[in-house]
């Protein structure tokens, strides 16, 4: 049976976990042949191997190896990232770099690589995994939020190009997503503001969205499959926010 996705190839990055799983999930069940792409190489492989998939064990913050790189990907999904909480003051400048390496220069490097087969072909999907705090800010997070804002504007440059040539370019704007990314944000929250862990979630990480609850992976999944297929189209350019209400303040 034909599927939304038959015959589409989707590269998922971070895709072993997390975020990136539930979309590499959803992307296979709706046909498209995924490549995982994750710096884990166990996780990569067995994901891979239980969605009928490839892996493609890849370090994103070594850039400068992705520099020559061509991909032939009919879907991009760009949705690898870590996270660093500290005061500006005392944030680490190697760690601030690692960031952005990671969420802004490594996605450039792969949409850079993935457009010409894309043009070729008249199609192309890039979708980017931005974040609330790709649009409003918290304390502590320099690198975080101005790595998400900075792939904000890369992905409405790439809509503006890619638009003629049938390449669409979203972000995607989840609030705090149930994953082990966020669980680990726990403690070193806790550490910064000085509350306990429970009190985090209550009073900082919670206590924005209108619905007091965590986005669940799975919810991203579907709209990633959404914007990827054919009803996406027209849906470029724009950001899509997943957030239980955070930004509507």
């Amino acid at each position: 049976m034909s599927t939304p996705l038959t015959g589409r190839k989707a590269l998922v990055t971070g895709g072993a976990s997390g975020i990136g799983l539930a979309c590499a999930q959803a992307l296979a069940a709706d046909g498209a042949l995924v490549v995982v792409a994750d710096l884990n190489e166990a996780a990569a492989r067995a994901t891979a191997e239980a969605l009928g998939g490839e892996a493609w064990v890849v370090d994103l913050s070594d850039t400068a190896a992705l520099e020559d790189l061509t991909l032939d990907c009919d879907i991009l999904v760009n949705c690898a990232g870590i996270q660093r909480v500290s005061p500006i003051e005392e944030f680490d400048p190697g760690a601030f770099r690692l960031l952005h390496r990671i969420m802004l220069e490594a996605p450039f490097l792969l949409i850079r690589a993935a457009l010409p087969h894309m043009y070729a072909q008249g199609f192309g999907r890039i979708i980017n995994i931005s974040s609330v705090h790709g649009l409003v800010a918290s304390p502590f997070k320099s690198a975080y939020v101005s790595a998400k804002h900075g792939l904000e504007g890369l992905s409405k440059v790439t809509a503006l190009e890619g638009g003629p040539h049938g390449v669409s370019s979203v972000c995607i704007n989840p609030g705090y997503v149930r994953t082990p990314l966020v669980e680990g944000q726990v403690a070193d929250q806790a550490k910064s503001h000085g509350i306990s862990e429970a009190e985090v979630i209550e009073k900082v990480m919670l206590v924005q969205p209108a619905i007091k609850e965590f986005v669940e992976p799975a919810d991203l999944g579907a709209l990633v499959s959404f914007l990827a297929g054919p009803h996406g189209r027209m849906a470029t350019g724009a950001s899509y926010v997943m957030d239980g209400g955070w930004v509507a303040r």
